[in-house]
């Protein structure tokens, strides 16, 4: 597996970033961008992934950072519920939640490949070194 010198050369985290920005897309138009709670809460979500994978490696050591991949997994899962409820609301169309959907799930075994990779690591961070 590769060495990641910057968060931002995460695989995990690029498509993370663009499915946040999608949701943003999506929540800011039509009967979406008048239910606050959701698209308050669907946003919130989206932007956790991207930002527990940054602050996970910033923590410098293999734990902590799958500790925060493993959050950032999670909130994979709460998207995948939230578009369920809009969906459910005809607040987005079968294809984009699809879309959206397999994207999500795209991150979630990338986190869960790197999460493993990093458990049968012997390098431990440079915070250890």
């Amino acid at each position: 597996m590769t060495t990641f010198r910057r968060f931002e050369d995460i695989d995990a985290w690029q498509l993370a970033r663009k499915i946040c920005q999608r949701i943003c897309e999506i929540t800011s138009d039509g009967l979406f961008s008048k239910d606050f709670g959701l698209k308050d809460q669907i946003n919130r979500s989206s932007g956790s992934i991207m930002d527990n994978i940054a602050e996970g490696f910033e923590r410098d050591g293999n734990k902590e950072f799958r500790q925060f991949l493993s959050i950032a997994k999670g909130s994979c899962g709460e998207v995948k519920s939230q578009l369920y409820r809009a969906l459910d609301k005809h607040y987005i169309s079968e294809e984009t939640f699809k879309e959206l959907y397999d994207e999500l799930e795209n991150v979630s075994g990338k986190l869960t490949r790197l999460m493993k990779y990093l458990s049968t690591s012997n390098n431990r961070g440079p915070k250890y070194d």
